[in-house]
């Protein structure tokens, strides 16, 4: 093996030796070896408890008013640049790469313990991990494919005869904030890492990260004992200079067995992973109690940041503000920061500033929007969970104002059994006899202006009960009413002394149209992973793609209800990892109308079009980005399908200076089957930034060019 090669370099003598001393070891096999062992201690710890201390600084070195409207970001004090952070946790690691993590004590200068935004996830590193960072951004030097993106060479080789340590510098091969620059010291006795350090770029912070491991030939050999970051935060004129210091202490490491992990393989409860089983004490804030947790001890400048805050907090007291300053102060709160309220035995209200920027989306199809979400939750005794969440959005193109309260009592968690209540206003909808006009028209001459559509204003109200009837099998029934307003009201004017009308000439002018429709919704995902949160079931993921069927019926009569007909649906979706942040995307579905009496509306439920859109992964990517929002009520059928390819150093190699802060590349396929649309077909590639995402469309009806567009959609902090 090329992991014996240490053999040949057995002899050598000398605290640092000289890299060209040793002319027949390559720094590719050194990287070899260690990307061969790299996948085993990566999960030879198959689980630990540790005590996290983390204590922060934080420098304020230019500052403006935006600094306000950056979510999460600690709250500033008049005149104060210099901020001190420190955390004491339970830190509980299972393989793969789960972390649970529940703060003991917490002590500081800023007010709401808030350091810089983002930072938290670099002390759960895996170095052994194909990616550094656990949503898969920051490429490892030492994946399998590392070679691919990085080029190395030996520094230095140190130690004595019978253990050397080769300090490895990884560079980049392109400019890119998927990777990293920096150096690791390897041990010739088991191809371990002792340190790493590597400096990059995520999204807006630039960081340098030294991570020591712990001693050779003891448990904890491949786990993080000390971390040391260097950040610095810049946005828009703004700059914050973070240091952190993180230390771990261990108290037990359970490593790999490989009966146990045979038997892993076939649970799909990963209870265990996600448990915190140590005992926790009471959040604490007060001095006294760091004061014995603390291993790091204080440096004099950092006592002299608590003294200053002190004597602030003892000047500054909130008897001295006026109430006009104590009103306005929270107003700016509201306008400016993402807020939760904890009422005690009420629950917990929490919603976005309202001047947020990132609130807002751009596509083709549905122009600009605005949206605002709210949401309330309360935890019941047994883990029952009552959640509300009101919805508020305007689209300026359209000149629409929407509404929705959806409301969730999950009343047997163990099972996900919940009743669920949706009220709001859909789009507006015109009605089955303009699919008589269409039906007449010919393809050839298919034009929706030639049409006189009378749009409807629909409020709709839908409720249904859900059970998991076992793992991955959701059963839902419910019904699904709706009351639908003529946006222009028909009138009938009688002139001079006449009879009225017969009843069915009069019908004719209703304006206001209600269907009660019985829904039943079956969904299955095959071999689920899950967790148990208390008595909470929480879904995780599976390797296999989810299916759904929808069948829906309208009764006439019931509450005034004007319609009959059926809807069936059937939709799959899936997503696909096909190796580090590469991943493929999914879907298909196909719908119908049958049974139709009378008057009604096609609205389906997988087919529809998103009044409010909210980001790329709405649907996993699975709508159409420029189809005439008129078409998705035009068709009593409709198949669909949807293909996307998401993978970084797609098609830009990051060479150039503004190119370099894509984080992944997409492309998209979508195609649509219906009367007068054979085939429609779309076509897009996309680029995601760590501020925005950004895509270019083309679409296609009956195999002809019909236009291009674009969808724009804000990200920033939105992780």
């Amino acid at each position: 093996m090329l992991c014996l090669f240490s053999f040949f370099v057995k002899g050598m003598a000398g605290n640092i030796v000289n890299p060209s001393i040793g002319q027949g070891i390559s720094v590719d096999s050194i990287v070899k070896c260690v990307m061969e062992m790299a996948p085993t201690y990566e999960t030879i710890v198959r689980d630990y408890k540790a005590n996290l201390y983390i204590k922060g600084k934080m420098d304020i070195k230019k500052k403006n008013f935006i600094l306000r409207y950056v979510p999460s970001m600690f709250r500033l004090q008049k005149g104060v640049r210099e901020y001190l952070l420190e955390t004491y946790s339970d830190l509980h690691y299972t393989a793969p790469n789960i972390y649970d993590q529940k703060v003991k004590a917490s002590q500081g200068t800023v007010r709401g313990n808030r350091g810089l935004p983002g930072l938290l996830e670099y002390f759960n590193v895996n170095i052994y991990s194909s990616s550094l960072l656990n949503d898969e951004r920051l490429l490892s030097p030492l994946a399998k494919n590392g070679r691919k993106y990085y080029r190395y060479r030996i520094d230095s080789i140190m130690g004595d005869p019978t253990n050397f340590d080769y300090r490895i510098r990884f560079i980049p091969k392109t400019k890119s904030d998927q990777l990293v620059g920096g150096y690791m010291i390897v041990s010739s006795t088991g191809w371990s890492i002792r340190e790493i350090r590597f400096s990059g770029r995520s999204e807006l912070i630039t960081f340098t990260c030294n991570i020591q491991m712990g001693e050779e030939g003891e448990k904890d050999e491949f786990l993080p004992i000390r971390y040391e970051l260097d950040a610095r935060f810049n946005f828009l004129g703004n700059r914050v200079d973070g240091n952190y210091t993180a230390s771990l202490d261990y108290k037990s490491i359970e490593l790999k067995e490989k009966e146990t992990d045979v038997k892993k393989k076939k649970k799909y409860n990963l209870s265990e992973s996600f448990s915190l089983q140590c005992d926790t004490n009471a959040y604490k804030t007060d001095a006294s109690t760091f004061a014995i947790l603390r291993p790091i001890p204080l440096t004099d400048g950092e006592k002299l940041l608590y003294k200053d805050y002190t004597i602030r907090k003892d000047t500054v007291t909130e008897q001295s503000k006026s109430k006009s300053q104590a009103f306005w102060g929270t107003m700016g709160d509201l306008m400016l920061e993402d807020y939760k309220f904890n009422l005690s035995n009420i629950g917990s209200v929490r919603f976005s500033p309202f001047i947020n920027p990132l609130l807002f989306s751009y596509s083709g199809s549905n122009g600009l929007s605005y949206r605002q979400d709210f949401r309330y939750n309360r935890l019941f005794r047994g883990d029952k969970l009552l959640r509300i969440v009101p919805k508020l959005g305007y689209n300026f193109t359209r000149k629409e104002f929407y509404w929705s309260l959806n409301a969730d009592f999950e009343y047997f968690p163990q099972k996900r059994g919940f009743f669920r209540l949706n009220v709001g206003n859909g789009n507006r909808i015109y009605s089955s006899k303009v699919l008589d006009e269409l039906k007449a028209m010919p393809d050839s001459i298919f034009n929706f202006d030639l049409i006189h559509l009378d749009y409807f204003k629909d409020l709709y109200f839908n409720f249904r009960h859900s059970i998991e009837v076992v793992n991955g099998l959701d059963v839902s029934v419910g019904f699904s009413a709706h009351k639908r307003t003529a946006v222009q009201p028909s009138r009938f004017v009688m002139i001079g002394d006449y009879p009225l009308p017969p009843p069915e000439f009069m019908k004719r002018f209703k304006n206001t149209y209600i269907s009660f429709a019985p829904r039943f919704r079956l969904e299955w995902t095959p071999c689920l992973y899950y967790y148990m949160n208390g008595k909470r079931k929480i879904n995780l993921r599976s390797d296999y793609p989810t299916f759904s069927v929808d069948y829906e019926r309208g009764v006439k009569g019931v509450f005034k209800s004007t319609g009959e007909y059926e809807k069936v649906e059937f939709d799959l979706q899936h997503q696909i990892r096909l190796g580090l942040m590469r991943n493929v995307y999914y879907r298909f579905g196909f719908g119908m109308f049958t049974n139709q009496n009378e008057l009604y509306f096609v609205d389906f439920a997988n087919f529809s079009r998103r009044n409010l859109p909210v980001g790329w992964n709405d649907e996993i990517g699975g709508v159409f980005q420029l189809l005439d929002g008129r078409w998705y009520n035009s068709s009593r059928r409709y198949v669909r399908g949807h293909f996307t390819y998401e993978a970084p150093f797609l098609v830009l190699k990051h060479l150039m200076k503004y190119t370099r802060y894509v984080q992944n590349e997409r492309i998209y396929i979508s195609a649509l089957s219906m009367p007068h649309l054979q085939p429609y077909l779309e076509v897009g590639y996309g680029i995601g930034t760590h501020i925005f995402d950004v895509g270019v469309f083309v679409g296609s009806e009956n195999w002809k060019f019909d236009q291009i567009g674009c969808k724009f959609t804000f990200e920033l902090f939105n992780r």
